[in-house]
């Protein structure tokens, strides 16, 4: 039904108040009962309410909508009558796109389409204009939902919308088809809870050097399921290179991930061509599969001094690897009687003649599952990078933040999951996509998940809730085809320092516990919990990391003192392990380390309330360099009210993230002890790196893999959530959901 543009919660001028079974009615002198009301029945009681006073009391509900707008869409639950003879509906609401947290990037939803809600409230039936016909389509990703439109209706409705963490989510079967009595439910199938006994696919996207999928699947395997990560993408090559050495199962691309798009697309028609699928995809007009004796003719025809004969193909790419300006399909050849240094990147428009060495490779490629096609994919993480809404990006554009290249990655990842329609997604983000721009890159986000009839869930969850010494809150966005339970959020296991804020409005959307709630929490994890048992210089016997520290491996100087500790100490094999790697430092400047204290304690400074600045009673200090010893940026930076130029962290604090650079010009990364910055591992203990992880690169490259990635255990909580899904065993009510008592402590399996 069709309603005028009231406000949701509008209530009659003078009216009785109607308690539900489970509300608590106010105290009052005299019950009024009505006649024959049988005991479950709901019930009037008291007087009528003066309609000044109820105007006083719920002013909202006698707000009026805008001139102008749409009209609210409701369904009517149930009629009923007050004891003054006014006549009401109890309506259960619709949303549009428009009135979700899409707001006006509904772009990508059609105009058609509607999501019903579980609020309910009561209204005069005068409010009612027109009867509408709304068809509900149960779960059916097979089918698009505008193919399924009949011509007379007014809207269709697929999915429900919940405020709480902006969740789209299917309707349950029995529900879609009892309550909304849908004209083509014959053309549905409730869901079947599959026995997954095969190894689910991972495409794991903007890979890094690997921490999300990691973390993913070792969650997933603590809930009986065995993910792998089967490709991975990223344009970096040190991380690429570190993700190899880490996962050598893993089919790694050093590529950007637009050329990815563009491969597969590629290699669909590829496959096509050899006849190694049925798609709607036509043959690749460049490859005509034509016999060998075929090719042999074409070879001997040739009338060119030197004939260059292809031995094998053996790689495939999308791109420009000859640096000719011009981008294409490639293969890598390797050319008869010639070695691998001798190996080129080929168009595929050059190679004629020698068709049945593609085949050969496509046809082994398709059978080593070397790329992803559609439908083969199970889940799809990844975090595209947003660096246009960075902070520190001050030509940001606040009114089309898409416009700007620097965001681009955002589109490109939904246009991946929209090409392979992997059964779950998820995307990772800083907490910026909701905060600037009103939100402009998150709601963009769930829009186009939800347009490609995705269902969505948008929650934002904190690394030190999950037992690490850091903050750091990212947003994480869940998606699930129609017809597969939508995974929840596993709220935290660990207390936390709170560090800086969410947007009012994306509040339900932080993954936490209610006030007031009675779970109990772990204590928070401090910087010493995490790093104080590594190699230290506390005697000259033991190893010792030094400013100049360049060895890669190490071995331990002393036993776990804690839990976290041990855990981060385990092996593959689920023993500890004895090799320490990358407990290297940044080799600071001479001036720098020189210096080697916070600048407020430095000599020249003092400090006025909170802001610090040259003392003017005494000359300037000056380094042997001729630099001084407190830098004008270390004044200037936020005014001078930073304390973190130069300065120390300490045992018992915790730090707010763990960063891509470990220059300490503007950031307190000093060792609490030793004079140097925090290492490489010691930055990845506070990501939650396995002590076995090992990272390729340089130094620097190393300390930006580290503070690039996921957070480890948060992945991990995310990895179990996704097992719980695949198993057909997430709460459809519940966005949420406590992870098993001891957690955080479970070993790591064998093999993983």
């Amino acid at each position: 039904m069709a309603r005028k543009r009231l406000a949701a919660s509008s209530a009659p001028a003078r009216r009785n108040k109607r308690c539900r079974r489970d509300e608590q009615p106010e105290p009052v002198e005299e019950q009024t009962v009505l006649k024959n009301s049988a005991p479950d029945e709901d019930i009037f009681i008291g007087d009528p309410v003066p309609d000044a006073e109820a105007r006083g009391r719920w002013p909202r509900r006698y707000e009026g909508g805008e001139e102008g707008k749409d009209n609210y869409i409701c369904k009517i639950v149930e009629m009923f009558e007050d004891l003054d003879g006014m006549r009401y509906f109890t309506a259960q609401w619709f949303y549009r796109a428009k009135d979700t947290v899409i707001k006006s990037l509904d772009k990508f939803i059609e105009s058609k389409r509607v999501f019903l809600s579980e609020v309910k409230d009561d209204n005069l039936i005068d409010c009612l204009v027109r009867k509408l016909n709304i068809v509900c389509f149960p779960p059916n990703e097979n089918i698009k939902s505008t193919e399924r439109i009949p011509l007379e209706c007014d809207f269709y409705c697929d999915m429900m919308y919940h405020v709480p963490y902006s969740t789209f989510i299917s309707f349950p079967h029995a529900e879609a088809v009892r309550e909304l009595d849908s004209i083509l439910s014959s053309e549905s199938s409730t869901a079947e809870i599959k026995e997954h006994v095969y190894e689910n696919t991972l495409l794991d996207l903007y890979s890094g050097c690997g921490a999300m999928s990691t973390g993913l699947c070792l969650g997933a395997v603590n809930y009986g399921v065995k993910l792998v990560t089967k490709w991975a993408v990223d344009f970096n090559r040190e991380a690429c290179d570190s993700l190899r050495l880490n996962h050598p199962e893993t089919q790694v691309r050093n590529e950007a991930a637009q050329d990815f798009l563009c491969l597969l697309k590629e290699w669909e028609h590829l496959c096509v061509s050899c006849s190694l699928i049925t798609s709607n995809s036509a043959p690749h007009p460049c490859l005509n599969i034509c016999n060998e004796e075929e090719e042999e003719e074409e070879e001997t025809s040739d009338t060119d001094n030197e004939v260059y004969e292809v031995e094998q193909v053996l790689e495939v790419c999308f791109g420009d690897p000859k640096k000719t300006g011009k981008s294409g399909l490639h293969f890598k050849i390797r050319w008869k009687g010639y070695g691998e240094a001798d190996d080129t990147w080929e168009p595929i428009e050059g190679l004629s003649g020698c068709e049945q060495k593609m085949k050969e490779f496509i046809e082994n490629g398709f059978k080593a599952n070397i790329l992803p096609l559609p439908g083969s994919v199970d889940v799809v993480c990844g975090g595209p990078p947003c660096q246009g809404i960075s902070g520190f990006n001050r030509f940001r554009n606040s009114e089309n933040p898409l416009e700007d290249p620097k965001n681009k990655q955002l589109e490109v990842f939904m246009d991946i999951v929209n090409f392979l329609r992997p059964r779950f997604v998820l995307m990772e983000n800083v907490v910026d996509i909701v905060k600037f721009s009103n939100g402009f890159l998150g709601r963009c986000a769930i829009s186009q998940l939800v347009g490609m009839s995705y269902q969505a869930r948008l929650g934002m969850m904190v690394a030190g809730s999950y037992g690490l010494p850091q903050f750091r809150m990212r947003v994480f966005l869940w998606g699930a085809l129609p017809a597969e339970k939508l995974p929840q959020y596993p709220l935290p296991t660990h207390d936390v320092v709170v560090r800086g804020f969410v947007p009012i409005e994306f509040e339900s959307n932080n993954v936490a516990y209610d006030e007031g709630h009675g779970h109990r929490l772990k204590k928070k994890l401090l910087l010493g919990d995490a790093i104080s048992d590594l190699p230290h210089v506390y005697e000259t016997s033991m190893p010792h990391v030094k400013n100049n520290e360049s060895r890669d491996e190490m071995e331990y100087d002393e036993q776990p003192k804690n839990g976290f500790q041990k855990y981060i100490r385990l092996g593959r094999d689920g023993n500890l392990g004895h090799v320490l790697y990358d407990h290297c430092p940044l080799q600071l400047n001479e001036d720098d380390y020189t210096r080697g204290a916070n600048y407020r304690n430095l000599k020249g400074v003092i400090v006025r309330g909170n802001k610090a600045e040259l003392d003017p009673t005494i000359e300037r200090v000056y380094l042997p360099s001729g630099k001084p010893l407190v830098p004008n940026y270390a004044l200037s930076f936020t005014g001078g009210t930073s304390t973190e130029p130069f300065g120390r962290v300490w045992w018992d604090e915790t730090v707010p993230t763990v960063v891509t650079r470990a220059q300490p010009h503007n950031r307190a990364i000093l060792h609490p002890e030793q004079d140097r910055v925090l290492t490489v591992r010691e930055n990845a203990r506070l990501q939650g790196f396995p002590d076995y992880y090992k990272l390729s690169g340089s130094i620097t490259e190393r300390y930006k893999q580290v503070g690039n990635a996921v957070a480890v255990p948060v992945a991990r909580a995310l990895g179990y959530s996704l097992a719980m899904a695949i198993k057909g065993e997430s709460e459809d009510k519940n966005p949420v959901f406590c992870l098993p008592e001891g957690f955080a402590e479970v070993s790591v399996p064998v093999g993983q």
